[in-house]
């Protein structure tokens, strides 16, 4: 007589750490780790084995909120350490958190290669338009003459877009979120880890402290769903929706098959990729 094993199905309170969120009241960072919740309880993950890796920021603050392993890395570096800890442990989800500035100036160069190689890691960056913890400097993302109250004269530069960055990079799956919409954010999060390769989401989380324009109402006014008969398998057509300013699209654009990073590792001089991953591996037991 076979026995059967029952799988315990886990709850978003399951995800929840002991450290309560110190984000500013109206943050749109708490939808995103709300999303977040609810995305890893609807892959079962057992917390012990989902690991978040993250960079410098108010946003990046996310891992200490969950009963998850977390790695709070240097400005920039979430993409250079999420690598390392996803060729020891192919077999653990690894997401990566951060915010645009984190993500598209200090560490713009990582992502770039990260998209590149295809690595299996889920990247959802909490995109103000502002650097939040340094008290409200514009960031690559917010549009020319943009005024906060630590650059009053306003952004001088145009504003980077980080679909197109995505797309042209590269990027096996790209999509667009809004705190706001938890719900749809969630599924996104939860498809983006499931994916097989590199999985990108810019998602829009208002920064009610120091950016007074880009708000969840300018969000909400501004941004639409993607057709329901959009092709994300259609390179040319997600390229188009990306460059759209009226409206900002939500949703994935953009998702296709190709061999990742740690496809290459397996495949390529296994005997030399092992004994190296035995070392890591060894170092990785040591600081457990």
């Amino acid at each position: 007589m076979s026995s059967v094993v029952t799988v315990e199905k886990r709850k978003v309170n399951d995800y929840k750490g002991d450290e309560r969120p110190t984000w500013c009241p109206g943050c749109g960072d708490f939808g995103v780790l709300n999303a977040v919740f609810k995305a890893l309880s609807d892959h079962n993950f057992d917390p012990k084995n989902v690991i978040i890796v993250s960079g410098i920021g108010c946003s990046s603050r996310l891992p200490f909120f969950t009963d998850a392993y977390g790695f709070h890395t240097v400005h920039g570096r979430a993409m250079p350490v999420a690598a390392g800890i996803r060729a020891v442990q192919p077999d653990m989800p690894v997401l990566a958190m951060g915010g645009d500035g984190d993500a598209f100036a200090i560490g713009v160069g990582h992502l770039i290669h990260a998209i590149r190689r295809n690595l299996n890691i889920c990247y959802v960056v909490m995109d103000n338009a502002v650097y939040g913890l340094t008290k409200g400097q514009t960031s690559p993302t917010a549009e020319r003459g943009l005024a906060t109250k630590a650059t009053p004269q306003g952004a001088s530069d145009p504003a980077v877009n980080p679909l197109l960055l995505a797309l042209a990079t590269g990027c096996t799956f790209v999509a667009r979120g809004f705190s706001s919409k938890p719900k749809e954010l969630a599924d996104l999060i939860a498809r983006g880890i499931a994916h097989e390769g590199f999985a990108f989401i810019d998602t829009y989380s208002p920064c009610p402290t120091f950016n007074t324009v880009n708000t969840f109402k300018y969000y909400r006014d501004a941004t639409d769903d993607l057709p329901a008969d959009f092709d994300p398998t259609d390179f040319n057509a997600a390229l188009q929706y990306a460059a759209s300013e009226d409206p900002l699209y939500l949703g994935l654009y953009y998702q296709a098959e190709q061999p990742t990073f740690e496809d290459h590792i397996r495949n390529n001089k296994p005997e030399v990729t092992n004994s190296a991953m035995t070392v890591v591996e060894d170092l990785f037991d040591q600081m457990s």
